[in-house]
């Protein structure tokens, strides 16, 4: 993810907490701690997810890194393209 993504991700989701606890203040009662227990429910859960999405995704950068470095350090093999004379074919069962 690019800095411009990161930013709109943990930004909206904090945004979404802010705006929570607003709501939570400004609307009385059971309806407003339900509308602030909600929203900021929704924004920890996208900042957790956006941290394990990173996480992820930097797993996935340096497994691909090690399976370049490994393919370049294997030697080139070509398989021959038909059966050695010498061999033979398989044997029947029985």
């Amino acid at each position: 993810m690019d800095r411009r993504g990161r930013i709109r991700a943990y930004g909206g989701a904090v945004a979404l907490m802010l705006v929570g606890v607003i709501c939570g203040f400004a609307v009385p009662g059971l309806v407003g701690d339900i509308i602030r227990l909600t929203l900021l429910t929704v924004g920890f859960g996208a900042v957790i997810l956006a941290v394990f999405y990173e996480i992820g995704m930097s797993e996935e950068k340096a497994l691909a890194r090690e399976q370049n470095e490994r393919e370049q350090r294997q030697p080139k093999h070509e398989e021959p393209d038909e059966r050695s004379s010498w061999t033979r074919p398989p044997r029947r069962p029985g």
